[in-house]
Parts: structure tokens; C-alpha cells; sequence
């Protein structure tokens, strides 16, 4: 197993990209960037035929080879095919300590590759993607599911409002079997819990910064920005530009009973040039500085590793989960925050201060409490058969446990698979890790055999947010 970020489930793909009448040209431009073409144009060959006959899917066509799946590309059976190029393997194999394509094992190799085939066949000028980003599921060949949409702009989307999404490069490209979509990444399914069953047992209560506003560097180092209506952060190279934002919240504001299950800051936005970069949250340890009286000269920057972060993009609010963290917290009183951007990326972010007068949002955490009072039950665990060298999507036909929303309910892996790998998202679970209720209910953990035994097993501990907890359980395996 080589590092526990492989990638797998190569989600699928991009898709429509183009404005109503526009279209898009029938080859693969080399530099794969965004172009319009004919979306009533034929390539007059099947996926496979068109997979060969383009040296910047050489990759894609090794991959293809070595997983022995090139039947599903030259079937008749229409499929919509994603595509990624060249650049898309060399990240994966170097996102993952790969030389080449051959020392990846072929069972993760062909479940990633059946990710990025879609049994239906999903084009623009499909009616019921004509909603702009309204994503739809679709089943992909490795069985789980992958959500299509379009931007406003008509660019294709892959998962849209799960954890990760992706955006497509080349559309509609149309071989006599289906659709081909093309895009720079190798994508997989990460799920954003979906679950909206109320709980009589959980409240909610937000609390509001008592101190919010930023710092700038260079020629504005002495300057205070504690009036302004918006924070600003961007990580210019140019310190007159730089800037970094600063936020504190009192614990002691949170009026609430229970235990606290979950943990969230938001943040709204004002403007955010969406480059897709890592936007993070640092803990402040000094929390005797004030909003009038904070600049870039004398602020207390942090010096550990950040506590959270997510990807930008457009999107009305920036949500970061810091539950970890506050579990963490040896006190309840004030706590503090630096917000920053990935180094040198030089985007543009704006968040609303409690100073706007428009009625946004200020700078605020939302805590989530559950009383404590419930108890798991092991609804389903029935087991279930994979083929040897293929990959099973755990559902809740599998496993069912109830007494908390599934979100909250958490399986601790004790032992993990002897013949094969369990993956959830991007990542190999190990020993200690956990996947959730929610997890199996949208099918985002699988089981990859790799080609050996005739039984297997997944040892899991099971909790729920507010402390209830299952003993020591196994889930078995058929290998056929």
C-alpha cells in the first residue's frame, strides 16, 4: 500500500461546458484548455478508438490497459466517459509516491478507473441538466455515485456540494458510444453529510466575534483597520498587499445546555476570486490584543500549523469545522483566530465584519449540543460478497445503526482488512480511522479486494457525538 491519499474513484467528469448555441470543436485541444464545439458533432469512432488516437490521453490509455477494461470503451452501451490527461496522472502518481503507472496496485487502479465512467449518458443538451448548479447523481461503473452540473457560465461540474468538486476543461465531445468529457484531474467521491432528519436531542446556538477586522503589510504595516466593514486577506508577494485577518469569540457567549457535537465557524462573503486554494484557520494565542488597536507591526501571528482549511471557490460562505479543535481547548473563555491564505497564490478574499451596516453576517461559530442521552442499536449488519480484484460500495442494506442522526454516528476502525482496502473519499482507511453512518448511507466508503482470499473482515467500534457507544464488531466479507 503505498501512501493512504490514493485517490481512487476517479470521479467523473466533466461535463457540458458551453453557452446555450455555443459550441465546442471535436478534437482535444493539446493544451486541453476550455473551448466551445458543436454539441451536435460526431467523432465517428468509438471512446476507445478516440482515447488512442490522442497523445495527451496516452495515460489514460495505459491506465485503460493495465486495469483490462478497454471492453467498456469499445462496448456499444452508451456511457458518458471522463476523461483525464496526462497531468492528471502525473499528480496522482506523485500525490501518491508512484514512479509509474504499473507499481500502482491494478484493483485501485481499475476502481478508480470505473469511477470515471458514468452509465448514462450526460450531455449539454440533456434537458434535465438545463438548471444551473442543481447537480444530479448519476451511477458510475464502480457503483457508487457522481453528481453532474453547470456553472452559470455553462462550465461543467463534477460533484458539486460534496467535499470536493471538480470543474471540467472540454465537453461534449461525442464518439459513437456516448460522451466524452475531458478534465486536468483524477476525481472521487467525497460526501458532504446530507442528513437533515431532525433530532429532538440537539439544539443550536451562535455566537458572534467580539473582535473582527485584518492586518496589511508594507506601507500600511502601522495602520489599524478596526472600523472597516470587511476583513481582507490576500497573500500577495508585494507586502503592501499582504494581509491577514483576525477574529476573536468569547466561549462564555455560548448560553446553551449539553455536549457540544459540533463546531463551526462561518464566515460571510463579500467577494472571493474563488482560485481554488487553500484557505486556512490559525489558532491565536494571545488573546489581550484589541480590534483598534491591532496592526501588521504589532500583531501576535501564530507559529503552529493550522487547525483548518478549506478549498476556495464560489460560494456565499466560507464553512470550517472546528470541532477538533475546541474539543482540544483546556478552557471556555476567549479564543482567537488568523486567517491566511496558501502561500504565495495572491487571490482576493473578503468577509463581512459586524461594522457592515447591510445586514450581513458578522464573523460568527455555531455550536451544535446533544443532550447525551442516547443509545446505538445495530440495526443491519448482514455482510456482504465483492468479486476477487473488484470493489463493493458499503450501503445501509450492509449496516444500519440507529439512536443518533447519522452524521453522529461513528465507526472506529479496530482492524482493518486483511485482502484488500478500505477507502472512503481520497484516502485508504487504516487501523484508528473512522467512517460515519452517513458515510455508508451515500456509499462513499468501498472495499477493494486485492485478488486474493475467499473471506475477509473490518473490525469497527462504534460512537455517536454525544458519547453513546457500540462494542467491538465485525463486518464480514464474501470474496467470489
Amino acid at each position: 500500500m503505498k501512501n493512504n491519499k490514493i485517490l481512487l474513484y476517479a470521479a467523473m467528469g466533466v461535463f457540458f461546458s458551453v453557452v446555450l448555441s455555443a459550441f465546442f470543436s471535436c478534437e482535444i485541444q493539446e493544451d486541453f484548455s476550455y473551448k466551445n464545439s458543436g454539441s451536435t458533432a460526431e467523432l465517428d469512432i468509438n471512446a476507445w478508438a478516440y482515447i488512442q488516437k490522442n497523445d495527451s490521453l496516452a495515460l489514460l490509455e495505459e491506465a485503460i490497459k493495465l486495469t483490462e477494461t478497454q471492453n467498456l470503451y469499445e462496448s456499444s452501451s452508451k456511457r458518458t466517459f471522463i476523461a483525464p490527461t496526462n497531468e492528471a496522472f502525473k499528480k496522482y502518481l506523485t500525490d501518491n509516491s508512484y514512479q509509474d503507472l504499473s507499481e500502482v496496485p491494478v484493483p485501485i487502479l481499475r476502481n478508480a478507473i470505473k469511477y470515471h465512467i458514468v452509465n448514462a449518458v450526460v450531455s449539454f443538451d440533456d434537458p434535465n441538466i438545463s438548471e444551473r448548479n442543481n447537480p444530479l447523481p448519476y451511477p458510475s461503473e464502480n457503483g457508487q455515485t457522481i453528481y453532474l452540473s453547470r456553472t452559470s457560465a455553462y462550465t461543467g461540474l463534477i460533484n458539486e456540494g460534496t467535499n470536493k468538486q471538480w470543474e471540467i476543461i472540454t465537453s461534449n465531445l461525442k464518439p459513437t458510444n456516448g460522451v466524452i468529457h475531458v478534465l486536468s484531474s483524477i476525481v472521487y467521491f467525497s460526501a458532504r453529510s446530507t442528513s437533515n432528519t431532525p433530532d429532538p436531542e440537539v439544539v443550536r446556538d451562535t455566537i458572534f466575534a467580539i473582535a473582527d477586522t485584518y492586518v496589511n503589510g508594507g506601507s500600511n504595516s502601522g495602520t489599524n483597520y478596526g472600523s472597516a466593514d470587511r476583513i481582507r486577506v490576500k497573500s500577495a508577494a508585494n507586502t503592501d498587499f499582504l494581509r491577514k485577518g483576525f477574529l476573536m469569540f468569547n466561549l462564555k457567549d455560548f448560553d446553551k445546555p449539553g455536549v457540544v457535537v459540533e463546531m463551526n465557524l462561518e464566515l460571510d462573503v463579500k467577494f472571493t476570486a474563488a482560485k481554488g486554494i487553500d484557505f486556512d484557520i490559525y489558532e491565536v494565542k494571545d488573546t489581550l490584543w484589541t480590534e483598534v488597536g491591532i496592526n501588521f507591526n504589532n500583531a501576535p501571528f501564530p507559529t503552529t500549523d493550522r487547525i483548518a482549511t478549506i478549498t476556495t471557490s464560489k460560494i456565499a460562505t466560507f464553512e470550517f469545522d472546528l470541532i477538533d479543535y475546541y474539543k482540544g481547548l483546556t478552557h471556555n473563555g476567549k479564543i482567537a483566530f488568523m486567517l491566511d491564505q496558501e502561500e504565495g497564490k495572491d487571490e482576493t478574499d473578503e468577509f463581512w465584519t459586524k461594522e457592515n451596516t447591510g445586514g450581513n453576517n458578522a464573523p460568527m461559530l455555531i455550536a451544535r449540543f446533544a443532550s447525551g442521552n442516547t443509545t446505538l442499536i445495530i440495526e443491519k449488519n448482514t455482510g456482504f460478497s465483492v468479486a476477487s480484484g473488484e470493489a463493493y460500495a458499503l450501503n445501509k442494506n450492509v449496516l444500519e445503526v440507529s439512536g443518533s442522526i447519522p452524521a453522529d454516528i461513528s465507526f472506529s476502525i479496530q482492524q482493518a482488512p486483511q485482502n484488500g482496502w478500505l477507502v472512503r473519499g481520497a484516502s485508504i482507511l487504516q487501523v484508528g480511522d473512522s467512517f460515519t453512518q452517513e458515510d455508508i448511507d451515500v456509499m462513499n466508503v468501498v472495499y477493494i479486494n486485492n485478488g486474493t482470499g475467499t473471506q475477509d473482515a473490518i473490525t469497527v467500534a462504534g460512537k455517536d457525538k454525544a458519547g453513546a457507544t457500540l462494542a467491538a464488531f465485525d463486518i464480514n466479507i464474501t470474496i467470489q
